[in-house]
């Protein structure tokens, strides 16, 4: 909802990033999620001073959010928790990322008290939680900035070893988004759980009784399969001719080295 803090800064509304002249890597992306104009032209305005060769990205309804979270995966989101009459639509949102995009960051402004939505926030996997009114444009910048970082450092790390090992990279700690071939694999966590583990076990028969473990809910069989067909599916997306992960009947799966 509406807030501003004073800055001299006074950004553009609509503005443009690009990035600089003859760069290879495509410019880290952030979404806005705001539905208040003048907060949401100022957040971005102190994003691109910070780091002018990012893409910006403005949303300010539930609805525009998650359109836009189907078409493009962001290296952070910058999300208020209320938007226009839905008090929780952020949430709503978060568990949205979470689902489509695992391992996104998500910094979270709103004027809801951080005492009482910082550990939601927290169970929800958010990576901070500032409250309007209370930090200034330095606050803002440094802790996106650190979160920026983080997520570039992992994607490099993981397209390096990605390059290295031709194969998969997995973060299963931090739930990050896997990468096959140096590409993104668009998976739900269970699925990235399930795929962690018949990876690491390549060459061997796993069984649906080890799986089980990677499921909180829905521990049977034909849940297994269904999220070995999803791992499949999102494999094939990259590489068409996929067929390493078999089915080993009446006892698992085996990933083939």
């Amino acid at each position: 909802m509406g807030w501003m803090v004073h800055s001299s800064l006074a950004p553009q509304a609509g503005s443009q990033s690009s990035p600089p002249p003859g760069s290879q890597a495509a410019p880290q992306r952030v979404a806005v999620i705001e539905d208040d104009g003048p907060t949401s032209n100022q957040l971005k305005g102190w994003i691109l001073a910070a780091r002018p060769a990012l893409v910006v990205d403005q949303c300010f309804t539930r609805d525009e959010a998650e359109a836009a979270l189907e078409r493009q995966r962001y290296d952070a989101v910058v999300l208020d928790i209320e938007l226009g009459r839905e008090r929780h639509a952020g949430v709503a949102i978060i568990n949205a990322i979470n689902k489509r995009h695992p391992g996104t960051p998500v910094l979270v402004v709103s004027a809801m008290p951080a005492a009482l939505y910082r550990s939601i926030m927290k169970a929800l996997d958010a990576w901070d939680y500032l409250q309007k009114t209370t930090f200034d444009e330095g606050e803002f910048t440094e802790t996106l900035l650190e979160i920026l970082r983080a997520a570039q450092g992992r994607t490099d790390k993981a397209r390096q070893s990605a390059s290295a090992a031709d194969e998969l990279v997995l973060d299963p700690l931090r739930q990050a988004a896997a990468l096959y071939r140096g590409q993104r694999v668009n998976l739900p966590l269970t699925a990235q759980r399930i795929l962690a583990v018949l990876h690491a076990r390549r060459g061997e028969v796993v069984s649906y009784e080890d799986l089980y473990a990677a499921i909180k809910s829905g521990r049977n069989r034909d849940n297994v399969r269904k999220h070995v067909s999803t791992i499949r599916e999102a494999l094939r997306e990259i590489e068409p001719a996929f067929d390493a992960i078999e089915n080993v009947p009446m006892r698992g799966f085996r990933w083939r080295p």
